[in-house]
């Protein structure tokens, strides 16, 4: 596979994340409507109708949008940079401080980020962890997306690297 097509699918990788991530947010909202409206109507009713469950499912939802939506975020260009210098840079300027940033720090926070996670993660599906809130859901899935995310957030931004090779070398 060529540098470039290798790109090329890192990016539509990112892409169909991303857009799965749109279904997740939808999700999350439409949890959430649920659950404020069963507070309201259980509150009007004199009796709790909501549950642990649709809390957690909201947050856990969040969690997931987040990271998963990481990498689609950094192929996109979206992400939190400081723009002190690069906003000021030609084409080449910003291949290098890209080439830079992501080797200096993407690709180790990456690494580390998956590495650090990573007992976290098997303990977690060893116990099969369920929350301790009465109710409550399983962990183990949310908390396998961490060292997940780390991965495609680490594609990405291999995919990042190569692109400014090319263009710095283009240039």
């Amino acid at each position: 596979m060529t540098q470039s097509r290798l790109i090329q699918f890192i990016h539509g990788l990112s892409s169909r994340i991303g857009q799965f991530c749109a279904y997740i947010v939808l999700l999350m909202t439409f949890v959430s409507a649920i659950n404020a409206l069963l507070r309201y109507v259980g509150k009007f009713l004199g009796t709790n109708l909501t549950s642990n469950a649709l809390v957690e499912a909201q947050w856990q939802l969040f969690a997931a949008s987040f990271l998963l939506g990481s990498a689609y975020v950094l192929s996109c260009d979206k992400h939190v940079r400081v723009d002190v210098w690069y906003g000021r840079q030609g084409e080449r300027g910003k291949a290098w401080i890209n080439i830079a940033g992501t080797l200096l720090f993407l690709i180790p926070f990456c690494l580390f980020g998956m590495w650090s996670s990573w007992d976290y993660v098997l303990n977690s599906w060893s116990r099969w962890e369920v929350s301790n809130s009465s109710g409550g859901l399983p962990l183990y899935p949310i908390k396998t997306l961490i060292p997940v995310s780390f991965f495609l957030l680490l594609l990405q931004g291999i995919a990042l690297l190569l692109s400014s090779l090319f263009s710095k070398e283009e240039s």
